[in-house]
């Protein structure tokens, strides 16, 4: 199912992962890849991007952070209310056979990347999967990972709650350190722009492959508004996006430094 205006869908199932966030499960078969992106329409409040956490031929999941007057409206709707949803679009994560992929996921940018390691599962592609948080009670999808085979888990949280104190990128240096054959490395992230930043440049100092979901401010979900164009290249995260290479990550000289509201304005990362 591949749409261009809003089909009205039920939700058939909701979980709860923290006060925060819910995984809301819609019926339908999106046919969508990890990595792609649906717009959700609430009639009378708003449309907003939403990452794909999980699909199969009868349903998909969106992982989803309450932050706004959308998602504050949304945490109330309950199973067999109906959403508006179009998509899917953008780019998604590779799936190649016999690749050792490092995922590394930050926040709730664990669940595209928790798709894509299911997707992995038939495809004999061994999965280093690093997960970070602030503390134990932000992590997600810690349990849908470790029921995955072909994964190797390593958790941090800045607080040392569980997993090491620190940084998953701190993980991710040393391992790139001890690998040595690189070729057969694939760095997939989804997350915080300041952790992906670190990731690409930990990939261009070890010299391996990288894919990096690049968060944008979206309206339209198909590259008309021109409102999640990056500089300096002017291309649009929603249809050459959100997954890029390494190779066009490293041309946008604003990744890592600011991104941009609604209003066009710069915001900086500090």
């Amino acid at each position: 199912m591949k749409n261009d205006t809003p089909i009205f869908l039920p939700i058939i199932k909701i979980e709860e992962e923290n006060e925060n966030v819910k995984t809301f499960y819609i019926q339908g078969n999106l046919k969508a890849q990890a990595g792609q992106f649906v717009m959700l329409w609430l009639p009378g409040i708003d449309q907003k991007p939403f990452s794909i956490s999980d699909c199969d031929d009868n349903q998909f999941a969106l992982t989803i952070f309450k932050r706004g007057p959308l998602t504050d409206k949304l945490f109330t709707l309950k199973v067999n209310d109906k959403v508006g949803i179009t998509g899917p679009f953008g780019t998604s994560f590779s799936l190649k056979p016999d690749i050792n992929y490092f995922m590394v996921a930050g926040g709730y940018g664990a669940a595209p990347l928790y798709f894509l390691s299911k997707k992995l599962q038939s495809l004999n592609s061994h999965v280093d999967f690093f997960l970070g948080a602030r503390s134990n009670k932000q992590l997600l999808f810690l349990d849908k990972i470790k029921s995955l085979s072909n994964i190797n888990l390593h958790l941090a949280t800045d607080d040392g709650s569980v997993g090491e104190k620190g940084f998953v990128t701190e993980q991710l240096a040393k391992m790139l350190t001890m690998t040595n054959n690189k070729s057969k490395i694939l760095v997939c992230t989804c997350g915080p722009e300041l952790m992906e930043k670190k990731v690409l440049d930990l990939c261009n100092q070890h010299e391996v492959d990288a894919q990096i979901s690049i968060e944008r401010y979206m309206k339209c979900g198909f590259g008309v508004c021109g409102q999640c164009c990056v500089d300096p290249i002017g291309i649009c995260m929603c249809t050459n996006g959100p997954v890029v290479g390494k190779i066009i990550a490293n041309q946008i000289t604003e990744f890592g430094k600011y991104h941009r509201d609604k209003s066009g304005a710069k915001i900086f990362y500090k």
